[in-house]
């Protein structure tokens, strides 16, 4: 009754602990405290993980004047600043991705930071864990950071083989510790490699076998994943290094880092960029507000690129809204999903956003794991948020949102080439699905809170 934001949500969790005392308290401390409290935030305020330091600075001249006010939200937001001198380049599936990411390693010379949600030790896993093997052996210094759910429990992870390797190797958020119990379902989703403090990477793409066909591509899993240099790197480096502290209790300090990434005055290096960490502590919101900012601040487009679509209704007003006030929105997300139940709660929302003009494009299977938006070909957001309640509540995320009309343009075309080779979704279709089918999508949108 005294946290939760959402007074809706306080009063079922009352009414079901009121109706069964003993199973819904249990419930309760077990899905219902969206809450992560860090080591770090109960160190010294003088901590140099702390994050209590002021907005996000000036709004450089370059930004256009309709795109000024969410620089200032997500600047205010994250306490982050803009920074200018970065390289971002796409790389589209794990056939780009993949030998990019092992390049990297493969010229290590100094420090490899790397985490994953997922990672796989079969195919293109063991491929990587030998690569950090021969880095190993290098003496280049070496952190990898898996979330505990695929640590603990899958029998396929990279842990026991990285740990017997002698590489530092650590589960986010154990789920089996008693002191950590009531947050078991608050998971680490970030994508994040920095090499040398020179060279990041970061997106959608786990370390994960459906990625990788190269007997077949046409059978590989979809995403988006990239390459970035310049001072934007140091973002990621930093929020690695405060999950890195939180688990294990270690500071990853200049020592480990080395030089700090360096700004680039070549003009291919303009991107504008910064980082956006979110997640259920300190950070909560902070995916939303720059979600919501981008819809408010559209005037021509808007592009979502997404394979979970499970919005809760400010969102999903956000999105009526920018379509009502004349900008083009158009989401793009898989017809066939790894999920059913999100795919099902997914097209129970569609009726929403349809009949306020968004237009809704379902790709072709193999899935689609990409997440990405784009607007009025200015402005970029990537990385690893699903338009879900998963990764704007109980997710912890990793962003980067990029202003450059280069880039924009570039990934548009990536877009548009996916959209017209997918099927549209209208209303007509919607209508004409059988009565069983409407009520399963009912149902599966019942779940949509904890999707």
């Amino acid at each position: 009754m005294i946290y939760k934001r959402d007074p809706r949500s306080a009063t079922l969790w009352v009414l079901l602990i009121s109706m069964l005392p003993l199973a819904g308290a249990l419930l309760y401390l077990l899905l219902g405290i969206n809450r992560y409290r860090r080591r770090a935030l109960r160190q010294s305020r003088d901590d140099e993980l702390d994050l209590d330091r002021p907005g996000g600075g000036e709004i450089p001249a370059e930004i256009p004047d309709a795109l000024a006010g969410l620089a200032q939200l997500v600047g205010r937001a994250t306490r982050l600043p803009l920074t200018c001198g970065n390289r971002i380049e796409p790389l589209v599936d794990g056939a780009q991705a993949y030998p990019a990411m092992l390049d990297a390693i493969d010229g290590a010379q100094h420090s490899i930071a790397l985490a994953s949600y997922i990672f796989d030790r079969r195919g293109i896993g063991q491929t990587f864990i030998d690569a950090l093997r021969r880095a190993h052996k290098r003496g280049v210094k070496i952190c990898v950071l898996i979330d505990d759910v695929y640590a603990r429990l899958s029998f396929r992870s990279a842990y026991h083989p990285l740990r017997r390797s002698g590489i530092a190797v650590a589960s986010f958020n154990p789920t089996l510790l008693p002191a950590r119990l009531h947050a078991a379902h608050l998971r680490n989703h970030r994508k994040i490699l920095v090499v040398d403090n020179r060279q990041g990477f970061t997106g959608g793409m786990n370390i994960y076998n459906p990625y990788w066909r190269p007997e077949d591509l046409r059978q590989a899993w979809h995403d988006l994943h990239f390459r970035i240099e310049g001072p934007v790197v140091a973002h990621l480096a930093e929020a690695f290094a405060r999950d890195w502290f939180d688990t294990t209790g270690d500071v990853l300090d200049a020592a480990f880092w080395g030089d700090p990434p360096q700004q680039f005055q070549d003009s291919t290096w303009q991107s504008l960029a910064r980082g956006i960490e979110a997640g259920p502590d300190e950070t909560i919101d902070r995916m939303r507000w720059t979600f919501m900012g981008a819809l408010h601040s559209a005037r021509h487009t808007v592009r979502i690129w997404t394979p979970y679509f499970v919005p809760d209704q400010s969102m999903l007003a956000a999105l009526s809204a920018a379509s009502l006030r004349g900008v083009r929105v158009e989401l793009l997300t898989p017809a066939n999903n790894d999920h059913r139940t999100v795919q099902w709660a997914a097209q129970a929302h569609f009726w929403q956003v349809l009949e306020h003009g968004v237009r809704i494009f379902e790709r072709p299977a193999p899935f689609d794991h990409t997440k990405l938006m784009l607007v009025d070909g200015q402005w970029v957001c990537l990385g690893s948020a699903n338009w879900d309640a998963r990764s704007l509540r109980l997710n912890f995320e990793f962003n980067v949102e990029v202003y450059d009309s280069r880039l924009c343009a570039e990934l548009e075309r990536l877009y548009d080439s996916i959209r017209e080779q997918s099927t549209e979704v209208t209303r007509s279709t919607l209508i004409a699905r059988p009565w069983p089918t409407k009520l399963r999508n009912g149902f599966a949108r019942l779940l949509t809170p904890v999707l």
